[in-house]
């Protein structure tokens, strides 16, 4: 079986973009990616999950308005080959241009990582490629988190504001949030229709629920860097909530 060679060839296949690998032959072993200044690389591990057939991995890294980018960061190697039901490995390595990004608040970009099947043997067949994309940030060195600091998260940070009829989440930290759920209590049913939302450092986005939905207890999840959703509990006084406690889950 042959693979495809170029460019304008793998877009005859067909492509797929899929926010996890959970639906692809290639699979990461994560859902995002935290480079922290002072490490010069961090490797990935990415199977081949198709028992039969191998296929290629191509990686590359894009800025937050998704431009293809390779500096500060690139991938190495950018394509390689993985048999079947085999595993491999692939490194982001940062680059001395790492240096003049922002050093007060993280900085995000997406990893990529597109599976290009080989060519199928029979004529006429269509061919996905999938790719996966997740987010990638650079963490300088005045917000690395210790192994305290996830006991007592820098999201503790965060409160609501009442805007109307709705809430407006307040980001005061250098970190990225991203909000994947809400509900009005701690044991109670997600709010249906809530759209996730990532706030970026030192600004605030509106909550598409409801005060209504949320009432005085808000309860807000984030995903914290190890891809899991943590809980934060918000208690509420006149117009403003601050996080009550943390559930933290990894």
């Amino acid at each position: 079986m042959a693979f495809w060679q170029t460019a304008g060839r793998l877009c005859l296949t067909g492509m797929v973009l899929v926010s996890t690998g959970s639906q692809a032959a290639i699979a990461l072993d994560r859902t995002r990616v935290i480079v922290d200044a002072g490490n010069q690389s961090v490797s990935l591990s990415v199977a081949n999950e198709n028992p039969r057939l191998p296929y290629l991995a191509q990686a590359w890294i894009e800025d937050e308005r998704h431009n293809k980018v390779t500096t500060p960061l690139i991938t190495l190697p950018p394509v390689q080959r993985i048999e079947p039901g085999e595993k491999s490995q692939l490194k982001i390595q940062a680059l001395p241009a790492i240096n003049l990004l922002a050093q007060d608040k993280e900085t995000l970009f997406y990893f990529n990582l597109r599976e290009i099947p080989p060519r199928s043997d029979k004529p006429n067949t269509l061919q996905i490629a999938l790719q996966t994309r997740i987010k990638l940030f650079f963490r300088p060195a005045a917000l690395k988190v210790s192994a305290s600091g996830y006991q007592s998260p820098v999201q503790k940070q965060l409160t609501l504001i009442r805007e109307g009829g709705r809430y407006r989440l307040n980001n005061p930290t250098g970190y990225y949030v991203t909000i994947v759920e809400a509900s009005g209590r701690v044991d109670g049913p997600s709010v249906k229709g809530f759209e996730p939302i990532m706030v970026v450092p030192r600004a605030s986005e509106p909550l598409s629920a409801s005060i209504a939905q949320l009432g005085d207890t808000p309860v807000l999840k984030y995903v914290n860097d190890f891809g899991g959703r943590s809980t934060l509990i918000f208690r509420c006084a006149s117009s403003e909530c601050s996080v009550a406690d943390v559930l933290n889950k990894g």
